[in-house]
Formats: structure tokens, sequence, C-alpha cells
């Protein structure tokens, strides 16, 4: 790596939104509107607004479902392509204003904001920039003052919101065009919720860019500048022939970096549906993953430094399928055992290097972020030791860096004491980030070792946990 990629590369750190965002870790998107009645997924934006009429709107049941699966956020799609609003908005007679449901009063935004609060979940929103029903889409300036007439009124009459969703897909048969001013969008939100990560087309969160759930091996938040968006909107320059592109299998590692000079701290989400399709679809009874796949997903971005946001739709009447939500409930007892109970507080900590500024192995054990074990600078290969009392069973270790000095940790091994006093190999990573999910085949040992071989800067690791 080039001195320039290295150092500039560590530059590289989370906002504060970002970092609570990041802190989210698994959350719902649930995806409720014109489509479920209509059993599409896009919408005319010509269907009568009467249309919409849940049967047996609950909210609070939402939340039980989403809380039972160990998710923490809801990211509510409050209008999609077809323009229908979920709430009764000034900017439109398109809404649930002019529906029959509860008289034309309700508002499903204020409901399900009110419900995540009650619930203690998180609440974000996301709109569709495309509108198939807004007669102004398509007319440049006129259309980005009815958006941000839209954005205003989310922003300021739901409470604080952790993520603005800001979905940038446009259906190849739309003829207008528009040229979004999203310098003025971001502007808004930064004013008005300061602390929600804007994301998918956004500067704050980059989309991994599909709905399967792929993701890569090593998964790095510090990425080129140029695969980012600017305040003001702008798309970044593009680079060299050779550079990297956000679809890219590797945009972080060294030598995917090696010709660039610019960084930004652009973390990654993984959006998936629950379904098939993201809206409910009354034939589709058998596309519902599994437990299982779910848990693969969960380890694969959550345990990759990721985010994970699982598409919910509910039916016709407003509620969640019982099948989803026998299998989320499932999911969420299974989270709870499997990471609930960590070894390493009643273990012994030890760090082969002398600490620096009191940052002790001791720390890995705690809960406090400003608390975490840093090696010696001049130590090549720290490693981290975890000692038991007695020999202990387990099948899964955590780790996560103290991300707000950057990510650092390229590469460390996973070691455990057999009982002839010899240590052996059982996990090789790379990546950590703000959290690295290391599944093991089940062991028995009294002692686990861990050795960081490549790294960009003295690893700052701010947790271990041994479930």
């Amino acid at each position: 790596m080039k001195d320039t990629a290295y150092k500039n590369a560590l530059l590289a750190r989370p906002t504060k939104r970002q970092l609570q965002w990041q802190e989210t870790e698994f959350y719902a998107q649930i995806s409720y509107g014109m489509p479920v009645f209509t059993a599409t997924q896009y919408g005319s934006g010509l269907t009568p607004a009467a249309v919409f009429w849940p049967e047996d709107m609950d909210t609070d049941a939402w939340c039980e479902v989403v809380k039972s699966a160990g998710m923490r956020g809801i990211v509510l799609t409050v209008k999609h392509y077809d323009g229908f609003c979920l709430w009764p908005t000034a900017q439109t007679d398109y809404s649930v204003k002019a529906s029959n449901w509860q008289n034309g009063a309700g508002d499903l935004v204020r409901m399900t904001a009110e419900s995540c609060k009650r619930a203690g979940l998180k609440f974000g929103v996301n709109l569709a920039l495309w509108d198939r029903h807004e007669p102004t889409y398509g007319t440049g300036k006129t259309y980005d003052d009815f958006f941000c007439g839209v954005l205003r009124e989310l922003l300021t009459d739901y409470g604080p919101l952790f993520t603005v969703w800001l979905d940038g897909m446009i259906g190849s048969d739309e003829k207008r065009e528009q040229d979004f001013d999203f310098g003025r969008y971001y502007a808004l939100i930064r004013e008005l919720q300061p602390d929600a990560a804007i994301a998918f087309m956004g500067p704050d969160v980059r989309w991994y860019g599909n709905d399967k759930g792929f993701t890569r091996a090593d998964e790095w938040s510090a990425v080129p500048k140029r695969l980012g968006i600017g305040e003001d909107g702008s798309s970044l320059p593009a680079g060299g022939k050779k550079a990297t592109t956000l679809m890219s299998p590797d945009i972080g590692s060294r030598k995917a970096i090696k010709d660039e000079t610019d960084f930004i701290w652009y973390p990654c989400e993984v959006a998936v549906p629950m379904r098939k399709h993201w809206f409910f679809d009354s034939n589709d009874k058998y596309s519902v993953r599994t437990k299982d796949k779910l848990l693969e997903l969960y380890y694969n971005t959550v345990g990759n430094n990721s985010c994970f946001m699982l598409g919910l739709s509910p039916d016709k009447r407003g509620e969640i399928p019982e099948t989803d939500r026998q299998i989320l409930e499932s999911l969420g007892k299974d989270l709870a055992a499997f990471f609930g109970a960590d070894l390493v507080p009643d273990a012994k900590a030890l760090e082969a290097s002398s600490a620096v500024d009191g940052h002790s192995a001791k720390s890995v054990a705690g809960t406090d972020r400003d608390v975490y074990w840093t090696p010696s600078p001049d130590d090549r290969q720290p490693e981290l030791r975890i000692v038991f009392e007695k020999e202990e069973y387990f099948d899964k270790l955590v780790l996560q860096e103290h991300i707000e000095n950057g990510q650092r940790v390229e590469g460390f091994v996973v070691y455990i004491r057999n009982p002839k006093g010899k240590w052996l190999p059982v996990y090789k990573g790379g990546t950590v980030g703000f959290k690295r999910i290391c599944p093991l085949r089940p062991v028995k040992t009294d002692a686990v070792r861990i050795v960081f071989t490549e790294f960009r800067a003295a690893p700052e690791i701010l947790r271990v946990q041994i479930n």
C-alpha cells in the first residue's frame, strides 16, 4: 500500500449518526401501502385512495413481532412509487386522508412512530423519489418543492428518526425525467434530523446493491471517497481505469485501494425481504425465508461489519402473516440463546504486549465504548488471551473494534489450547470493523488466543465475546 493510501484510509472515521445507526445492527423495513391492495409491487399511481382500507391495523403488534426477532428498529415505507402517502400530508390529496380508513382521519406514520416509542424501538422512514402519481414529477424545481414539503412534514411531526432511506429506483417505463436536488434534500434532513443517517441514495450509508443478501468476505467501512455521494448530492470523481466500484468484490483491501488518496467512512447496509417480494402478495405462499436462512443472513451481515434490514410486509388486514411471525419469534429465541451467555466477563483477559495509556486486556469484557484494549505500537503480532477457570464449551467468538479511531484490523487467527498445552487454530479471519462473528465448530478448552496478524495501525479492540 502506498503511504498516502495507508495513512488516509486510517483517517476515515464514523460520525455520531453513523455510529448510532451501526449500533442498531438489525431492524425491519415494513412495506405497506397501496401495492398490498392491488397485488402489485410498484403501483400505478392511478388507484383510487378509497382502495386503501386495512381491516385490522395494529402497529403495536408489528412492534411485538419485530422485538421478538431481536430487531431494534422499524423503517416504514411511507410513500412508495405510486405516490400514496401513509400520513395526511398537506402536499397532495393522494393519501390516507382521502381513504375510508378511520374515516380519513388515520395516520399510519404516527401510529407506527408511537408504537415504536412505546416498544423501545428506533423509528425511521423510507420514501421513494420516483412518484407515478404526482403531476409535478419531471418538472425540476417544482417537484423538488413538493418533495421537500413532504420531507419537512416527516422530519418535524414524528419524533426522532434514526434513518431516512431515500429510494432512488426509477422504473424503465417512466418517460418523465427529474433532476433531483439531493443537496437540498440532505440539507433539510441535516437541519431537522441531524442524527438521522441518510441511506441508499445518501452520504451516510451505502446499500450493498442487491436484495439477495450476498455479501463480501471482508466488508470495509473506510472506502475510497469517489465511491460516495457528496453532501451537495453530487457523485464524486470516478477515478482511473482500474478503479473499484461499489459492486466490486473488494473495495477496501490494500490491493483495492493502493492507487487511492482520499477516503470516507461509508458503512454497508444489506436489505433483504422476508419473502420473494417487498409487498405482501397473497399468491406467494412458499418463498418465506426459513429461520436457518435468516440466521445465515444475520451472520453474514451483522457479523460482517454491516447492518441488516429485513423486509416485512403485513397483509391487507394490516397483520404480519402467522408463518412469518412464528419464524421471526423462533429466530429471536435462537439469537438470545446463542449470544446471551458470554464467557469472557468471568474469565481472565491477558495481553501479550504492554497496553498503552491504561487500555488493558480486561477492557474487552466491559461495556464502555471509551475503554478498549490496544497493544504496544511496536508489537508486530499482538495477541489477546482469554483464560477460563475450567474447560468451557462454545461455538462462537465475537470481536469488535473501537471504530471511533478507524478500521484497522486486516487479519487475525483464533486458537484454542488443547489438554497438552498446544495451541490449535480454529478460525482465520480478515476484517473486524464494528463487529465480526466467528462461527466455530463446537470446542472445549480452558483458553483462547487471538493473534492479530495484519493491521493498518495498532489494533483497538473494544469487545471480545465468547458464547
